[in-house]
C-alpha cells in the first residue's frame, strides 16, 4: 500500500502514471497554484533539479515535474533517483494517475497521438497491448505513489479537487473574477463566462453633456443611480452573483470572466461592472475589472 502523505503542502511534487491519464492537466493545476512545473524531465536530472530548487534565493520555492515511460529507462532508474531526491528534500509528494483502458484507448482515439509504448524505435504491439504493457510496467512505481488518482470519471474540476486534497493545500487555487465591461454592437467577448445584458437602462449617451463621459465619471454615476430601475438591477445582478460565483468556485474554476454589456460598452456597461466588482469582492474573491470598448 502506497504511505500516508504527510499533512504538510510539499515542495516538490512528482507527478507519473499511465499515458494519458491526465498528468499534464494536474500539471497545470499545480502551475495555477504557484509550483514551478516541468514536463518530461529524465529521471536522472530530477536530484539535480531538486538541489537547485533548494539552493534557488528567492527563486523556486515550490515546483512540480511529470516522468514517465517517454524515457525509455525511466522504470529502472526511477527507484534510485526518488530514493536520493527524498534525502535531499524531505517534502516531496509522489502522484500516480490512471484510468481505466477504455477511457485511454479514447482519449488516445480523440488525440490521435502515438501511445509512447507504442512509439518510434519501440516495440510495436498496437494500442491496446501498450496500455495493459505500461500499466503492468509501472506497478511497482505505483506502490511508491503517496497517492494513487483515477482519473476515468473525473472532469477537470474534479481532477483540480483530488489534487488539491493529495497535496495538502485543499481547493487548489482561490478562483479569481475578472469583470469585464463591453458593447454589443463591437461584439459579444468569446472569453466570457457569463454575460449581464444592461442595455434595457436608460442610456447616458443621449444626454449631451454626458456622452463625452464614461461610466467611470462621477456625473454618469450619479445619473444612473438616480433611476430606481438601475439601482434595483445592480442589486438583483449582485443577489445573482453571491449565488453563483461560490459554486463556479466550487467546481474547481481558477477564472471565472463575468460579461457586463450595454450598447457601446462605455456608459452603462461600465458603471455596473465597477459596481458589480465591489460586490464580488465583499464574497472574498479577487477581482480585477476590464473595460474592453470604453474607448471606442
Amino acid at each position: 500500500m502506497p504511505p500516508r502523505a504527510s499533512a504538510s503542502t510539499p515542495r516538490l511534487v512528482v507527478i507519473t502514471g499511465l499515458s494519458g491519464s491526465g498528468k499534464q492537466s494536474a500539471l497545470n493545476a499545480l502551475e495555477d497554484l504557484g509550483y514551478f512545473g516541468v514536463d518530461n524531465l529524465p529521471v536522472a536530472l530530477v536530484p539535480t533539479f531538486a538541489e537547485l530548487c533548494r539552493r534557488s534565493e528567492g527563486g523556486i520555492a515550490r515546483a512540480a515535474v511529470v516522468v514517465d515511460a517517454r524515457e525509455p529507462a525511466f522504470v529502472a532508474a526511477f527507484p534510485a533517483a526518488y530514493a536520493r531526491l527524498r534525502e535531499l528534500i524531505g517534502e516531496v509528494r509522489l502522484l500516480f494517475f490512471e484510468a481505466t483502458d477504455d477511457v485511454l484507448m479514447r482519449r488516445y482515439s480523440e488525440t490521435r497521438r502515438p501511445h509512447p509504448l507504442d512509439a518510434a524505435g519501440r516495440q510495436t504491439r498496437g494500442l491496446r497491448a501498450s496500455i495493459q504493457s505500461e500499466r503492468t510496467l509501472l506497478m511497482p512505481i505505483r506502490e511508491l505513489a503517496d497517492r494513487v488518482i483515477d482519473t476515468s470519471a473525473l472532469t477537470i474540476y474534479d481532477l483540480r479537487r483530488q489534487l488539491g486534497e493529495a497535496i495538502g493545500a485543499g481547493r487548489v487555487t482561490r478562483m479569481r473574477v475578472l469583470l469585464l465591461s463591453f458593447g454589443f454592437k463591437h461584439g459579444l467577448p468569446t472569453e466570457a463566462d457569463l454575460v449581464l445584458d444592461v442595455r434595457f437602462l436608460k442610456n447616458p449617451h443621449y444626454v449631451p453633456d454626458l456622452r463625452p463621459l464614461t461610466g467611470k465619471d462621477a456625473a454618469v454615476t450619479d445619473f444612473l443611480l438616480a433611476d430606481d430601475e438601475v439601482v434595483e438591477t445592480r442589486n438583483r445582478f449582485a443577489e445573482l452573483l453571491a449565488f453563483v460565483v461560490p459554486r463556479y468556485a466550487r467546481d474547481g474554476r481558477s477564472y471565472l470572466t463575468i460579461a457586463i454589456g450595454c450598447t457601446g460598452g462605455k456608459h452603462r456597461s461600465v458603471m455596473m461592472a465597477e459596481a458589480l466588482a465591489k460586490e464580488v469582492r465583499k464574497l472574498r474573491f479577487a477581482v480585477r475589472v476590464r473595460h474592453r470598448d470604453i474607448a471606442k
